[in-house]
């Protein structure tokens, strides 16, 4: 039976640039996540009978909120549900499993690397046929429905069974409980040369994968110990938890210290690397050499063709503006186009449809390519095993002699977390306010060639997106861009994105603070980061 709740709207229900994000408390009111889902719906048009596909990534009250949204899409009229077991399907394997099966769409429920528990943060987002996050146009009629809705449509039913694989029935629907892994793997095994990293674990070469008590432990402990031969305990935390063991499940160099520890250690393993708490990110970490996102990118789109699935070559590369420019240097030499986006995953979307890229990424941690439409830290970590086998050479020898070939972009992201978002408010519109001035203006040795406000001119569906990150830039090459992040879920976060680019390889070596001090010193001062946020030094540097 069919209930129809008269329900009354929230405020604050604009998805972000990856869903909606609040406290979980938040979405534990009574109506909250039905009033959503259900404006989600309403905003979409021929999906009677279709097939969606609905998965999280084991989060507190990531059960109860599934319940929730498999009962209102049967309501409304989807013919078939899809639903990981357990309801856990990290990101990238729900944009496989919409792909695969020709899903209408999908609803994926994560704050990604945002903590979880009773206190933590919970999230939901809609994801479109082509399996990427809704584009703009989509979410914002999604806010404007919650704004207006007055009722939604549940099946009166008791809770489903999510733990045991098979079909439920109701009526002529059903919801299908599967291998929320075995997809996935199946991919995988086709894009990569299973046998030659499997002779690569075999020759003694030493992996850990640390999975954070996030979504990726099962896939990671599937593909790297059963399927690829690691020895076994390569995967660290492989158990998904509701509160990821009270941890923070974000693959940094702060929450993940243990790992670059390791990884520093003279006899430390081969290679040390991460996920988070959705599977999107990924941290690399050669024996002696950590590699930053934007550097693991480059690397990447330079040695992709390496894996059997890439051995025709990328057609393109995309990165998003904060993203260092090292990829460009590698898209140049390749001869294919360099695509600079707003952040956002979404943005790639078009570009890979349309066949213009192959590859993507994003300097907080995201890598992907062509094979979903998000990105993808366990298909990171295995690209890695790829070139690493395929070359026969350590990460750091790969990451130094990327820079004598191409140079080296010094580059650092400081993140000013949690602060007063009227204060972060006023810093970016006095400095936006005040870019028609700088060029010219010098500071020190360095002197101001331009400065601007980012858009983007999408080339395939001709959107214009604006006020997508503040950028002044150098005559030296070197830049500083600040950006208001859109993934917390408290006030407001800074993100400053320092770069300068080194063409000499006598100069390739510096400490990445030293190099780029300068430019560290007048993002604080150009931008009066205390006077606006009393902040006197970031919360994380990258």
């Amino acid at each position: 039976m069919i209930e129809t709740v008269a329900t009354t709207p929230f405020e604050g229900q604009r998805p972000g640039t990856s869903g909606l994000r609040k406290k979980t408390p938040v979405f534990q009111q009574p109506h909250y996540v039905a009033n959503f889902v259900q404006s989600i719906f309403d905003c979409l048009e021929g999906f009677e009978g279709a097939t969606l596909v609905v998965g999280g990534d084991g989060r507190f009250y990531n059960r109860e909120a599934i319940q929730i949204v498999v009962k209102i899409a049967l309501a409304n009229g989807f013919g078939r549900v899809l639903v990981g077991r357990g309801g856990v399907l990290s990101t990238p394997a729900a944009s496989n499993v919409i792909r695969q099966h020709g899903a209408f769409g999908g609803v994926v429920l994560s704050a990604s690397h945002n903590p979880g528990g009773p206190h933590g943060d919970f999230g939901i987002k809609y994801n479109v046929a082509n399996g990427g996050p809704a584009p703009e146009k989509v979410t914002e009629a999604i806010f404007s429905r919650t704004k207006e809705i007055s009722q939604y449509r549940i099946l009166a039913a008791p809770d489903l069974d999510l733990d045991n694989l098979g079909v439920l029935r109701f009526g002529a629907q059903t919801v299908e409980i599967i291998d929320p892994v075995a997809d996935y793997a199946a991919l995988m095994q086709k894009l990569f040369d299973f046998d030659r990293v499997s002779a690569l674990f075999k020759s003694g070469f030493r992996l850990k994968f640390d999975a954070m008590s996030a979504v990726t432990g099962p896939y990671a402990a599937r593909i790297f110990e059963e399927m690829l031969g690691a020895e076994p305990g390569s995967v660290l935390n492989a158990t998904p938890l509701p509160d990821f063991g009270g941890h923070h499940p974000d693959p940094n160099l702060v929450h993940a210290k243990h790992l670059f520890d390791l990884a520093m250690t003279a006899d430390g393993p081969d290679l040390c690397a991460a996920s988070d708490g959705d599977g999107d990110r990924n941290l690399i970490i050669g024996r002696g050499r950590f590699v930053t996102p934007s550097d693991s990118l480059a690397i990447i789109a330079a040695n992709a063709h390496l894996a059997p699935g890439y051995a025709a070559g990328v057609k393109g590369v995309a990165r998003s503006m904060p993203t260092s420019r090292a990829a460009d240097k590698v898209a140049e030499k390749l001869g294919v186009a360099a695509f600079e986006t707003p952040t956002g995953w979404k943005f790639f979307g078009n570009l890979l449809d349309a066949g213009m890229a192959t590859i993507c990424g994003e300097e907080s941690a995201g890598t992907g390519s062509d094979h979903v439409r998000e990105k993808d830290g366990l298909w990171a970590v295995l690209m890695w095993l790829n070139i690493v086998a395929a070359r026969g050479e350590s990460v750091d020898a790969i990451v130094t002699g990327h820079w004598a070939e191409y140079g080296r972009n010094y580059y650092a992201r400081h993140d000013y977390e949690e602060v007063d978002a009227a204060g972060a408010d006023a810093l970016v519109k006095a400095l936006r306010d005040a870019l028609p001035t700088l060029k010219g203006e010098t500071f020190g040795a360095l002197r101001v060639s331009g400065a601007d406000d980012f858009s983007y001119h999408d080339p395939v569906d001709g959107s214009d997106s604006t006020h997508q990150g503040l950028r002044v830039h150098f005559d030296d090459g070197g830049r500083i861009v600040y950006r208001l992040s859109g993934t917390g879920t408290a006030g407001a976060t800074l993100r400053v994105y320092i770069e300068r680019y080194e063409p000499d390889p006598a100069r390739q070596h510096l400490e990445t603070g030293a190099a780029l001090a300068d430019l560290i010193a007048l993002s604080r001062e150009l931008a009066g980061i205390e006077r606006f946020t009393g902040r006197t030094a970031p919360s994380v540097i990258t």
